[in-house]
């Protein structure tokens, strides 16, 4: 079988090209770096909340799995048509920076919001929301500006770059947060000003060292919604909007897998945040040589071979491995499954989508699989609610198995076009 049109790589024409492959890291260029600085600080800051916030809301407010399920949906997937709207002001205005300030704002006024709201699970749901509204603005610009700003055959290895260094903030956010609940005796309050405080310093690193990219159509050529909407008349972009929603349907979230072992291990709820701490470390470790793989073998079979190792996640959660083992491997696994997936997907999108529409198509991808994660993961909640936590992740896994055939008939083409990457939706 032969890689569809989205998957080929691109050959590359000049000698500078070949220079700038060997060079390494640096053929990604200095505004990846600035962007993945952004994400760096930012995740530190939304990590310090979002690793202490499952056992917070399950174990401290007693909440049951739907409704856990629903608020974790929320986190991802409920503000998605923001996604849509945030790629499309970013392709008509031609400002991606600008859209994606705005959004990484929001998030940072959105710690301040939890301190407001108490212990009602209604208005942290709310504040969650507009935290992740910000996300659903920001994103799109962001990857978009990825896209813009690094040579096409080393995509995979900028997104690599950004990737691993937003891990890195994921990694360390947990430890701060641990460090500044050791220091302020337990108090959550000093933790979400702590994280306002480093999400501020995000917004100004943007503001200050990022800089903006856009298309080189005439400024006199506006993106219009019905040429939006016509992205989905190229067939390569309806097949990465179907993969989209199936794998993002194969996805239960973070919070579950890392509750799951909690239980599973019985592991003491002040080592619960240290879960994330390993996930992100082994993201961090395996996100740049994924993505440099990914640019040498094909993004496809690194993406399927991600998913795959989610399935074992969830077998391994309700399997034979006992004691610190699961853990360890389970982690591991996890953190593999987000290296080979994330930053991965996201460059085989890339060249499938105009420049002019760069932002749009992004945001349209990743909004449907944000949607398909809200349900995936409240039906989750549900069944672990009414069949129980081992039912439930074997269930999941049989989802993400067929997730994974699934993307492998729409991505894998048996025919031999030759259509190149930037031509597929002309």
């Amino acid at each position: 079988m032969y890689l569809s049109s989205i998957d080929r790589p691109v050959a590359d024409s000049t000698e500078t090209a070949d220079r700038s492959r060997r060079r390494g890291l640096t053929v990604v260029g200095g505004n990846v770096f600035a962007l993945g600085t952004v994400s760096l600080v930012t995740d530190i800051s939304a990590e310090m909340v979002t690793a202490i916030l499952p056992v917070y809301l399950v174990f401290g407010l007693s909440m049951s799995p739907l409704a856990y399920g629903m608020i974790d949906g929320i986190y991802t997937g409920a503000t998605a048509v923001l996604r849509l709207i945030g790629g499309y002001l970013a392709d008509r205005v031609r400002k991606p920076k600008a859209v994606a300030g705005i959004g990484y704002a929001m998030s940072a006024l959105a710690k301040l919001g939890l301190l407001a709201v108490g212990r009602s699970a209604s208005a942290i749901g709310l504040v969650i929301a507009v935290d992740r509204a910000g996300k659903g603005l920001r994103t799109a610009p962001r990857d978009a500006l990825i896209t813009l700003s690094a040579p096409t055959h080393a995509l995979g290895r900028a997104f690599g770059v950004h990737r691993a260094m937003d891990s890195f903030g994921a990694f360390l956010g947990p430890l701060v947060a641990l460090a500044v609940l050791a220091a302020a005796g337990q108090a959550f309050d000093a933790v979400l000003v702590t994280s306002f405080c480093i999400a501020a310093l995000g917004v100004l690193i943007l503001v200050l060292f990022v800089r903006d990219r856009h298309d080189e159509r005439p400024p006199t050529v506006v993106v219009s919604p019905r040429e939006a909407l016509e992205l989905l008349r190229a067939a390569p972009v309806r097949r990465l909007l179907i993969t989209a929603c199936l794998l993002g349907f194969a996805v239960i979230g973070d919070g579950f897998v890392f509750l799951l072992l909690q239980r599973r291990e019985e592991i003491s709820l002040g080592w619960f945040p240290l879960l994330a701490v390993g996930a992100s470390l082994a993201y961090l470790l395996l996100a740049i040589p994924m993505g440099a793989l990914a640019d040498r073998v094909g993004r496809v079979p690194i993406l399927l071979g991600g998913y795959t190792a989610l399935v074992a996640v969830y077998l391994l959660l309700f399997g034979p491995l006992h004691g610190w083992p699961l853990p360890a491997v389970v982690l591991l696994l996890y953190g593999f499954f987000y290296a080979a997936t994330d930053g991965v997907f996201m460059a085989l999108a890339g060249p499938v989508l105009p420049e002019h529409l760069r932002t749009t198509g992004i945001a349209l991808i990743q909004t449907g699989q944000a949607l398909a994660y809200l349900a995936s993961s409240v039906l989750f909640g549900l069944a672990w609610q009414l069949w129980g936590p081992a039912t439930a992740s074997r269930c999941a896994a049989a989802v993400a198995v067929l997730a994974v055939v699934a993307t492998a008939s729409l991505l894998i083409n048996p025919s031999t076009d030759t259509t190149t990457n930037t031509e597929v939706v002309a």
